[in-house]
């Protein structure tokens, strides 16, 4: 389920380009990022070695900047810097302010602003709207394979969950769940050419696919995928399933809790604290999941035979 477009155009100016207007579609960019490339290495074995080329995905860096107007005052604020994979920086950006707490509503925000050289994305919010700075305190340098670090204490990383889950709601069949990760894989080119990307998908619970999204980084392809469906319809959410290609860390969980999803399934396993975030708020979380077998870490009276 893609959206059809942000709620107002903008205006595009001299240094940046219109990303997002009324016609436009998510999954396609305006312009098509390279997201890997060619690099010379040798294949070894025990016996030999033999040059070829491999693709390999690429990893750069985005600055993420609110822009707003408070009682005739602009601001134009840098929030984070990720490593990511250039595509789809809109979502990132817009999926990012949302599971930080920033964005609650669609009108919330006026356009979305990437600038021609990729590497800044500027998020136009609606005038008059106060932010709450302190729920940005994370470093400015994110990595791509952490989105936490860099928070400034333990503390912080619980942004609020305005929507509770119900346990028991929906209710979902555990064969079908299994089948989910094999679908997620037999969507992702990315990872097909090069091996090193994850990936983020949102399936109905009777197990259609709704849109996935790929990047270097698991909690930007996450809030690529967030940000892509809030902008169109949050309702889904609490009626969806989030499938995840790899491990399951603490903000991953936090991340779909904010956005009210009721399950989530990994192909790898969850930490600790993902396990113990995932049954305090209901949350059903599965784990290590194979066609034929799986590990139910929570269930929260969901998951059904």
């Amino acid at each position: 389920m893609f959206r059809d477009g942000l709620p107002t155009s903008f205006e595009p100016t001299s240094d940046c380009k219109n990303f997002m207007s009324a016609d436009s579609k998510p999954s396609v960019d305006a312009v098509p990022p390279i997201a890997h490339r060619s690099f010379p290495i040798l294949r070894a074995t025990a016996l030999s070695t033999s040059p070829l080329d491999d693709q390999i995905a690429i990893e750069e860096p985005l600055e993420i900047r609110i822009v707003t107007s408070v009682d005739g005052v602009k601001h134009d604020r840098s929030v984070s810097i990720t490593m990511r994979t250039p595509g789809h920086d809109a979502e990132l950006a817009a999926g990012f302010l949302v599971t930080e707490g920033i964005l609650k509503r669609r009108d919330d925000v006026q356009h979305v602003r990437p600038c021609r050289s990729g590497s800044v994305v500027r998020v136009r919010l609606r005038n008059g709207l106060v932010v709450d700075w302190d729920r940005l305190q994370r470093h400015v340098f994110t990595s791509s394979s952490c989105g936490v670090c860099g928070k400034s204490t333990i503390d912080s990383l619980h942004t609020q969950i305005a929507t509770p889950l119900i346990p028991a709601k929906p209710m979902i069949a555990r064969s079908m769940l299994m089948t989910l990760p094999g679908k997620l894989r037999a969507m992702q080119p990315l990872f097909e050419k090069t091996g090193g990307v994850h990936a983020s998908g949102l399936f109905s619970t009777d197990g259609n696919l709704c849109g996935v999204f790929e990047d270097v980084g698991r909690h930007n392809a996450l809030d690529k995928l967030i940000g892509n469906q809030w902008l169109s319809d949050a309702s889904v959410f609490a009626s969806s399933i989030l499938v995840v290609s790899g491990r399951v860390s603490f903000e991953l969980v936090q991340k779909a809790l904010v956005v009210g999803i009721p399950c989530l399934v990994a192909v790898g396993a969850p930490s600790s604290l993902a396990v113990e975030l995932a049954n305090e708020h209901a949350m059903s979380l599965v784990g290590f999941t194979k066609p034929d077998q799986c590990n139910v870490y929570a269930d929260n009276g969901r998951i059904q035979a």
